[in-house]
């Protein structure tokens, strides 16, 4: 890597990016937002899925990296100084290894790699395992946001140091969410408002009974609406959040005091809208990541591991499923926070301030790669040297990966 002063420091992000869920643009928006603190003159490329909605979300350059050549992934990541994969849940089965072909290259090609507060799991499928165990390995640097990702890595084998911080979401700032935006998706802001997240089983939770789980999440809306006389307010984070939405309002005995949000939001106008709610159920990660942030009394449903493992973090009460059976003990959560919401909303205030503190850690890990890194690419380093790969056993990598080579 030449001096900074002499060219624009390249640097690629690589994710489940491309408008498919608002969570991950959640993650993308902030992990964007943290690099331009770190370099304001860096020019990012996103590796997305759908390069046209990047490129319209964020205004920055975007390129595919799923069913794309070798030699184009080769084009894209040519001039690279840096390819940061993550955040986000990335390193899972049906995934890990489309996501990990580009990492793979860039450490071929000499190009640091940085995992950012990445999550792993569930994770099974042994070519998955071998893919995620080698190229994890050799990334320059790695923190993970959960200590669920650290058993799953050191279940595939990964003996490398690892470090939990948090995801990066959490530092997303919310916009106002407003009262004409509420009246136009049909709410009543004067009314209690309980914030609802379902999710599909897709490929993260395939071990779902859509039946089991949407008449549990009936009994729950009927329950609160009983209980606390309040509107449901369904929050889709993907647009196919709505069908399984409109599933569960169609099992529940009220549904007129049902609503689901049918239009298009940012990640941060979803943050802004906990502000007007009372309560909040979910199974969405950063739907309930985002109802903590605000202080909201939130029941999470774990669905998977992430989302119990967040509910641990930040104190809130979490089933041991998401089916029928736990209709009894998902009642008596709902009776008991409510009842508790001025000391649960204290008690998330407390350990947000903790899980914000981790979350910067991120960037001061980034950062100090890409200082780093044009610390080695100065004229005055002396060719003996090899900062990256001491700075990859101070960071506590176990295998600091490849340096790359400078540019005449």
């Amino acid at each position: 890597m030449p001096d900074s002063g002499d060219r624009v420091l390249r640097i690629g992000v690589l994710g489940s990016y491309g408008g498919l869920n608002l969570g991950d643009e959640a993650i993308l928006t902030c992990v964007l937002n943290g690099l331009r603190q770190i370099r304001p003159t860096a020019e990012l490329i996103i590796f997305s899925r759908h390069p046209e909605d990047s490129r319209h979300r964020f205004g920055v350059t975007a390129v595919p990296y799923t069913g794309v050549s070798q030699n184009r992934l080769i084009e894209a990541e040519t001039g690279l100084d840096l390819l940061v994969l993550g955040g986000g849940g990335v390193l899972h089965d049906g995934q890990a290894s489309a996501v990990l072909r580009p990492v793979r290259l860039a450490q071929e090609l000499g190009i640091p790699t940085f995992g950012y507060a990445i999550g792993a799991g569930p994770l099974t499928d042994r070519a998955e395992i071998r893919v995620v165990r080698e190229v994890v390995e050799n990334l320059t640097d790695l923190t993970v946001r959960d200590h669920e990702s650290v058993l799953v890595l050191e279940n595939a084998g990964v003996g490398r140091q690892i470090s939990v911080t948090a995801d990066a979401a959490i530092l997303l700032e919310p916009e106002e969410f407003t009262e004409e935006m509420l009246l136009r998706e049909g709410i009543d802001s004067h009314d209690r408002l309980v914030g609802m997240s379902v999710r599909e089983p897709g490929r993260a939770a395939d071990h779902l009974d859509e039946a089991s789980y949407h008449e549990l999440l009936a009994n729950a809306a009927d329950f609160m609406t009983c209980r606390l006389q309040a509107q449901t307010v369904f929050v889709p984070m993907e647009r196919g959040d709505i069908t399984h939405a409109h599933a569960v309002l169609s099992a529940m005995n009220a549904p007129e005091t049902a609503r689901i949000l049918n239009r298009a939001y940012r990640p941060a106008q979803i943050a802004g809208l906990m502000r007007h709610l009372d309560f909040a159920v979910g199974m969405r990660l950063h739907f309930v990541m985002f109802a903590a942030s605000a202080g909201v009394p939130v029941l999470p449903l774990p669905y998977a591991g992430k989302v119990f493992d967040f509910a641990q973090v930040v104190g809130a009460p979490a089933l041991t499923g998401v089916a029928r059976r736990e209709t009894g003990p998902l009642l008596a959560e709902l009776d008991r926070l409510w009842d508790e919401r001025d000391a649960c909303t204290e008690r998330l205030r407390q350990r947000f301030t903790v899980l914000r503190e981790r979350a910067l850690q991120n960037l001061e890990r980034c950062r100090a790669l890409i200082d780093g890194l044009e610390v080695q690419a100065s004229p005055q380093a002396s060719p003996q040297a090899s900062p990256t790969a001491d700075m990859g056993a101070n960071l506590g990598g176990a295998d600091a990966g490849p340096v790359r080579p400078q540019r005449p």
